[in-house]
């Protein structure tokens, strides 16, 4: 199959797997960004819930209509109501919390994020057959855990599985053209398997093999975290008013003010350099944690990716473009490699990097201010690494 022709295929078949599902409703901003979320499902601040019952029987609805949903944070509900316009009453909420001192988020979609390898046509598009490349040798002592939430992994595949930590498999049938996003975990761990040796994947599945998850799912798989110091999120997306989603935050928060923790996060890859790509574009938010959270944009050996992402929140950028990688065995994969490109597989080359620094730096925060501080090349208005 050729290149353009698979990387066409690849991409529309993830369209139409997010134009079908009838639990997901998209709503484009003017510059034509979509911007996904659960149909009917409002996540609250407990203390502004009475606000949002206003917000709901302006719409019509009454106490009985409201099903309460679970696996949120204390402090939270999530509730849903079929056919509640979910944008209208997000913003009835604030309106109010705001006009009462709260400059917190008080309400929000429940939204959806996507995993993020470039899914675009041309020469960096889908994934395409590689040579076998090489892994570095792991080292003998001070292994480093990092969780990396993102697809499940296929067996099928040229990755050790000694080197890493799963519970979660994909169908071994899997190809990353008919099943979308399957054999992006195997290419992520990759990329940090091939740049550092100290750094021991668990690979926890978070999106499905079309690389589509919801922002409660990814909450709660963040309570998993345990005691690896460093997260890796090859996924995200965007709000309806760029603010940063309700659920996220409260989780991040919990997780990145105590403990030492951090989160490498893609910048994503629709060539936007205005709007922020959470979780990533939480480096540049005044959250008292933001410098916990590494916002990592590609860049080709010379220049920022054009569908890179960037903004002022953009922390550093890494190798995104043409990534050489672990990936699946199938007909169009002889020898399992693959080359692939995006935002994906920048965060994990960072995550990576920052795995080498941290038993030198005696901590994960003090080992990405150094992996940053480090960053001498210049590509474009950007430090970077590569």
């Amino acid at each position: 199959m050729a290149a353009h022709a698979r990387s066409d295929q690849w991409r529309s078949r993830r369209a139409r797997r997010l134009a079908g599902l009838p639990w997901v409703r998209r709503e484009d901003r003017t510059d034509g960004t979509p911007v996904r979320f659960v149909a009917d499902e409002l996540v609250v601040l407990e203390e502004h819930f009475a606000t949002a019952r206003q917000a709901f029987a302006e719409q019509g609805f009454t106490a009985r209509d409201i099903i309460e949903e679970g696996d949120v944070p204390d402090g939270f509900r999530r509730v849903r109501l079929p056919g509640l316009d979910v944008a209208r009453a997000a913003r009835r909420v604030r309106v109010q919390a705001e006009a009462a001192g709260d400059t917190r988020v008080a309400a929000g979609p429940n939204h959806v994020f996507v995993s993020t390898p470039l899914a675009h046509a041309g020469a960096y598009g889908a994934p395409r057959p590689a040579p076998p490349g090489t892994l570095t040798p792991p080292e003998a002592t001070g292994e480093v855990g990092v969780l990396v939430l993102d697809s499940g992994v296929l067996l099928n595949s040229p990755l050790p599985k000694e080197r890493y930590v799963t519970q979660d498999w994909e169908d071994s049938s899997g190809d990353g053209v008919a099943h979308g996003d399957a054999g992006h975990a195997n290419f992520v761990a990759g990329v940090m398997l091939g740049r550092s040796g100290r750094v021991r994947p668990r690979l926890v599945r978070i999106v499905d093999t079309f690389g589509i998850c919801r922002e409660s799912d990814l909450v709660a798989a963040l309570r998993q975290a345990g005691d690896d110091p460093i997260i890796n999120l090859s996924l995200g997306g965007y709000t309806l008013d760029d603010r940063p989603p309700v659920l996220l935050t409260a989780a991040l928060a919990g997780l990145l003010t105590s403990g030492d923790r951090v989160v490498v996060a893609a910048a994503g890859n629709d060539g936007q350099h205005d709007r922020p790509f959470w979780p990533a574009a939480y480096a540049g938010t005044g959250a008292p944690w933001r410098q916990r959270v590494v916002a990592v944009a590609a860049h080709d050996g010379r220049r920022i990716c054009e569908w890179s992402n960037t903004g002022p929140w953009v922390t550093l950028a890494a190798p995104g473009a043409d990534v050489h990688s672990t990936f699946v065995h199938h007909e169009d994969f002889p020898d399992g490699w693959a080359r692939w490109s995006g935002t994906s597989f920048a965060a994990p080359f960072v995550a990576a990097a920052i795995a080498d620094a941290l038993p030198g730096s005696g901590s994960a925060g003090l080992a990405a201010q150094s992996v940053v501080a480090g960053a001498r090349l210049r590509y474009g208005r950007y430090a970077g690494v590569a």
